[in-house]
């Protein structure tokens, strides 16, 4: 239900990544590089731990210098690459554990994200929201991964800017990064269809306006994320 207390809907946030979003401003030539940038990243085009010089991924992304090197920054600031002096810049590597803690900061933050999204989002918001639900539930589905993580990157981007709540979107955003570019390589077909169902659920749940439904649902899906991560561990364990 909507709380009478919630913020009056403004203009939509420029939330990072938010490619959904109705009306957002023009990304500038540093948000169109640290997106494509993160996107190589996530889909493994540029391996963990490979190195490459700013020049190159100019030349690979498409723009100059100066906003890559602004790129650049902010994927370090988000835990993606390391910058080694007269080197170049290091794509980090997958950590098992780090992932771990990854998804535990994620939870209590994604739990609020949806109660207030399903409080405070606008009409044209729930509508939008139930587009968003449709490539997920679809029974012709033929989501590949990079298609799923896409579609999952605009629904949370989404819901994260229907909060209203700037700061709780921004911490989240690397966070979900990190999550998507963890699940791309360790990912099942069965994982795929599961996912896909759970965020469903949560997108509908959101749009639906119950707060208490919203939570549950992404409740649901962060506990399923939780046994995912942890699954992947075990089995590099054994695999030792």
């Amino acid at each position: 239900m909507k709380s009478r207390n919630s913020p009056s809907p403004s203009k939509k946030s420029t939330t990072h990544g938010s490619g959904s979003q109705l009306g957002a401003a023009q990304p500038s030539l540093a948000e169109k590089a640290h997106r494509a940038l993160e996107e190589l990243i996530v889909t493994l085009e540029l391996p963990p731990g490979s190195v490459w010089n700013e020049q190159s991924l100019a030349d690979r992304v498409g723009v100059g210098r100066t906003p890559t090197r602004e790129a650049i920054k902010r994927l370090e600031v988000e835990h993606l690459i390391d910058i080694v002096p007269r080197h170049g810049v290091r794509i980090l590597e997958i950590e098992l554990y780090r992932q771990l803690q990854v998804t535990e900061a994620r939870i209590p933050l994604e739990l609020l994200i949806s109660r207030w999204a399903a409080a405070r989002a606008s009409n044209p918001e729930r509508e939008q929201l139930l587009a968003l639900a449709a490539p997920f539930e679809s029974r012709e589905r033929t989501l590949d991964r990079i298609a799923y993580l896409r579609h999952a990157f605009a629904a949370s981007s989404f819901i994260a800017s229907c909060s209203r709540n700037p700061f709780i979107a921004q911490a989240l955003a690397p966070l979900h990064t990190l999550s998507r570019r963890f699940f791309y390589m360790y990912h099942s077909a069965e994982a795929l269809d599961e996912f896909s169902d759970l965020h469903a659920r949560r997108i509908r749940a959101v749009a639906s306006g119950d707060s208490a439904q919203a939570q549950r649902a992404t409740d649901e899906l962060m506990k399923s994320f939780e046994r995912f991560t942890r699954t992947v561990i075990e089995r590099s364990f054994r695999s030792d």
